[in-house]
Parts: C-alpha cells; sequence; structure tokens
C-alpha cells in the first residue's frame, strides 16, 4: 500500500510542476522592439551602458508594482550587443491613443525609433513605437 501511495504523490507532483513550469516556458522569448543608436554612454538601471548600437528587446523579467501606477504601464527592456545583454532599463508603455495627451512633439512612425537628448542634456529618452505601442526609455547620461 505503501508503494501505491508514493506512485501517486510522485505523479502528483509530476503535474503540479509541469503546471508550474509551462506558463515559464511560455514566457522564454523576448520581443525586439527595434535598434537605436546611444548617441552618449548612459545609466541604465543603475549601471553603466556605453554609447554605441543596440537592439533593444522586452525582457520576461517581472516589474514589481509601485504605489499608484499599474505595472501595465512599465515594462523591462534589455539592450543587446552582440548577442549579449549590455543593460536594462524600465520603459514606459504608452497605448497609440493615448500618446497625443504626453507628447509635445510628434511620435516616431509605426516600426520606428528615436533618441533625444533631452533639455539640460541629462537624459536620453528612447522612444520606440512597435506594435501600435510606444515604449519610453528615460536614460540618464553619465557624468
Amino acid at each position: 500500500m505503501k508503494t501505491r501511495t508514493v506512485a501517486m504523490w510522485v505523479a502528483a507532483a509530476a503535474v503540479v510542476v509541469s503546471v508550474a513550469v509551462a506558463p515559464v516556458a511560455a514566457q522564454s522569448t523576448s520581443s525586439t522592439l527595434g535598434s537605436v543608436q546611444l548617441s552618449k554612454a548612459v545609466m541604465a538601471d543603475g549601471k553603466p551602458l556605453a554609447a554605441g548600437s543596440y537592439t533593444v528587446r522586452l525582457s520576461n523579467d517581472a516589474v514589481a508594482p509601485v504605489v499608484g501606477t499599474t505595472v501595465q504601464g512599465s515594462h523591462w527592456v534589455e539592450f543587446v550587443k552582440g548577442g549579449k545583454v549590455a543593460g536594462r532599463e524600465l520603459a514606459t508603455v504608452v497605448a497609440e491613443g493615448d500618446v497625443k495627451a504626453i507628447a509635445k512633439m510628434a511620435p516616431p512612425k509605426a516600426g520606428a525609433s528615436s533618441v533625444q537628448l533631452l533639455k539640460g542634456d541629462d537624459y536620453l529618452r528612447v522612444w520606440i513605437h512597435h506594435g501600435g505601442t510606444h515604449y519610453l526609455i528615460h536614460l540618464a547620461v553619465a557624468k
């Protein structure tokens, strides 16, 4: 009887593990948003990121909720160079219909991006328009 009980527990544990792992496996692929050219060295997530060309992709890392904001309003993005993640930063996610309410200038066309040095030369804004969504990434210029 003990052998049968152990076998049932092992089978039940296997089902639980397969169900728990299934969502993780489905989230393991990253979506490329576009390519950008950073004109200056910046800080990304508190770490230095050199000037240069990068592929920007969505990360699978979860965003911790902050009081007064929604998790849907931000997403981690990765800056990839030579197939390796060189840095990451939080991007503000803005729906197509909401861009006019927050932007003083014309956004990039669909499938395009722009990098702008903001007033005071303290921040670079990376703006990517991908799949009907806008991703705004603000990076502090390295001193």
